[in-house]
């Protein structure tokens, strides 16, 4: 194969993976996708925003061979942050991403890598920038290796673009796994530690922990990593094992540094059942501490494992709830104090082995009135929300009847993972309460209140900003006891981070709202909501913390509520804990790895300059 033939086979697989929202969007007629077109050639980017074609970025000079270079276009998940051309190259080994990042240096050009493009923030690359001088580095077409070494502790190796179902799926391979995963098993897992991604597992009241796991995020597993840094001369490789102190602000790094892989503990797999409730109202179900009937906190309580999905103006959240199971449950009324038979109405007799994830092809397929209704929301009829979140609801019902799928058991992944690159994007914002387990139903409760009253309040004004369901979760903090190595620390800037100064905070509850793209009046929803709780959960009892991979800082848009990014977000990171290891140390530290500021973008260099 030729180098003109690898680029151009890299070009068509990378657009497709990468682009495959913006190829059902192209299918429905509403714009048309870039192609990605190899450095040298004279073809043309289509625009990703208007008809026509993209003038070429200027060639990148004297660039390393054997590296595949192309123009591509660029979006994210939500399809916020859209460039119709950037410079997209795929680096084979760890060694081209040393080479790459050299002549970036000597020749006054910015590294950014690139994993899945599931995210929300601008730590990638900005809307609107100018990028003629960056390069994306793709990480997941080449850097992808997995490699599973068992031992005491059993760890696995992998490249920083290997998708997290990638290496789950080999983990399986030698009976081990993960006990908490983030939704979208696509994300890489050099992106999915850049922010600090985690799931929604709890142990339960009597549930003993299991060496190699932990409740906490996935940068809590981390034993080394290897990364491109600055050795005084020039960027080289260098692995950094978990008891070194300069290790913490990578483990959390926002993209402030290029890690080419990383090896992480695994424990025992697990076999787990996900049973779905739709028939608890939301009052119930998020009552205060100590409430009677089927709430959050008695879920939590028995089981450790739970989601809660809160359409707009309805009535009944649709209720995941997983638990540890061996063997497959013979029934589904096996809820031991949190329900009867009568509460199971309409679920399966036993629950369905599922033998891979993503389990809810429902909200894969979404049908055509429900979009109809998008694009009328999108169009400027942001007043049919009443109608959609009902809508979203019924269909959730109604397809878990359809197939199966209110009660299913299976490995952990296959369980665990359900969000594809098809399911319906949507933007967010929210993020994290760090409180202790005894306050989980208060939290909850308040937020919930809030939020009903402040959507009946505009909807009484004929507004309705917000068209997309509440997420409610839980965690547990990055416990330096589940570290099966000798270990420096906590990740320094992760949301996740215990608080030394209240050892009772053991718990991240993530708080998140879902909108339509481009509603009107969203954002300033959103910066009511992000004040709001930073504000109400600032006491004894509770700290706020954003979501790195969601929206934060909201004023006119997201990312531009300059106080936030500049002053109260680090301050986030020196409350509580050592001046020796917080966002300060942690912004020197990137600095040193990368004084030239390589792996950076002017946002970056506003909020860690």
């Amino acid at each position: 194969m030729t180098a003109q033939d690898e680029q151009l086979r890299l070009s068509r697989r990378g657009f497709l993976a990468a682009g495959a929202g913006a190829l059902a969007v192209s299918a429905a007629g509403a714009w048309t996708p870039a192609f990605a077109v190899p450095a040298g050639s004279s073809g043309s980017l289509g625009s990703l925003g208007s008809s026509g074609p993209v003038a070429p970025l200027p060639t990148p000079p004297n660039f390393p061979n054997g590296i595949a270079l192309f123009q591509q276009a660029y979006q994210n998940w939500s399809k916020e942050i859209m460039l119709d051309a950037t410079w997209v190259c795929s680096p084979k080994t760890a060694d081209d991403v040393v080479r790459l990042t050299n002549w970036a240096h000597e020749n006054g050009y910015k590294i950014r890598p690139r994993g899945a493009m599931h995210g929300w923030t601008p730590l990638t690359v900005e809307n609107g920038a100018n990028v003629d001088k960056v390069i994306l580095a793709d990480t997941m077409t080449h850097l992808n290796a997995v490699t599973v070494h068992p031992g005491s502790p059993a760890t696995v190796t992998a490249g920083a673009g290997a998708s997290i179902e990638a290496i789950v799926t080999e983990l399986q391979k030698h009976n081990l796994g993960w006990a908490n995963l983030p939704a979208p098993g696509v994300l890489s897992i050099g992106g999915a530690l850049a922010v600090n991604a985690h799931g929604a597992a709890l142990p339960a009241a009597d549930e003993e922990p299991v060496p190699g796991h932990t409740f906490g995020s996935l940068s809590n597993l981390v034993t080394s990593l290897t990364a491109v840094v600055w050795d005084g001369n020039k960027y080289a490789l260098k692995t950094y094992q978990r008891n070194d102190p300069k290790i913490t602000p990578m483990l959390a790094n926002l993209g402030r540094c290029f890690i080419t892989s990383v090896t992480m503990q695994a424990g025992p797999n697990v076999r787990q059942r996900c049973q779905s409730f739709t028939d608890i109202g939301w009052r119930e179900l998020f009552g205060p501490k100590g409430a009677p009937g089927r709430t959050f906190e008695k879920f939590i309580a028995e089981s450790g494992r739970a989601e809660a999905i809160w359409y707009p103006f309805t009535d009944k959240p649709w209720m995941k709830v997983w638990s540890n199971s061996p063997t497959k449950p013979d029934t589904s009324n096996e809820l031991g104090s949190l329900g009867s038979a009568g509460s199971l109405v309409g679920k399966p007799p036993q629950s369905r082995e599922v033998t891979g994830p993503y389990n809810y092809i429902f909200s894969d397929n979404l049908p055509e009135p429900l979009t109809d209704m998008i694009g009328a929301i999108n169009a400027g009829n942001p007043g049919i929300a009443p109608l959609f979140g009902p809508a979203m609801y019924e269909i959730t019902k109604l397809g878990l009847a359809a197939t199966n799928a209110n009660d299913i058991w299976g490995w952990s992944k296959d369980v665990q993972f359900y969000i594809k690159a098809t399911t319906l994007r949507l933007t967010e914002g929210g993020g994290a309460v760090i409180t202790s387990r005894a306050n989980i139903a208060t939290v909850i409760h308040d937020f919930a209140h809030w939020f009903n009253e402040r959507i009946e309040f505009y909807r009484a004004k004929g507004q309705f900003p917000l068209n997309g369901p509440v997420e409610i979760r839980c965690c547990g903090l990055d416990q330096p006891a589940d570290v099966q190595v000798p270990s420096a620390g906590p990740p320094t800037i992760a949301a996740t981070r215990p608080r030394p100064d209240h050892p009772e905070w053991d718990v991240a509850i993530w708080l998140n709202v879902l909108g339509v793209p481009g509603t009107p009046g969203m954002f300033e929803f959103y910066q009511e909501m992000e004040q709001w709780m930073r504000t109400h959960y600032n006491n004894s009892d509770a700290t706020f913390r954003p979501e790195w991979s969601k929206g934060w800082a909201f004023g006119p848009n997201p990312y531009t509520d300059v106080d936030i990014v500049t002053n109260k977000m680090p301050a986030t990171y020196r409350q509580g804990v050592p001046v020796t290891e917080n966002w300060d140390t942690a912004r020197a530290r990137f600095n040193e790895i990368d004084p030239h500021r390589i792996f950076t973008n002017a946002f970056m260099d506003q909020l860690l300059p």
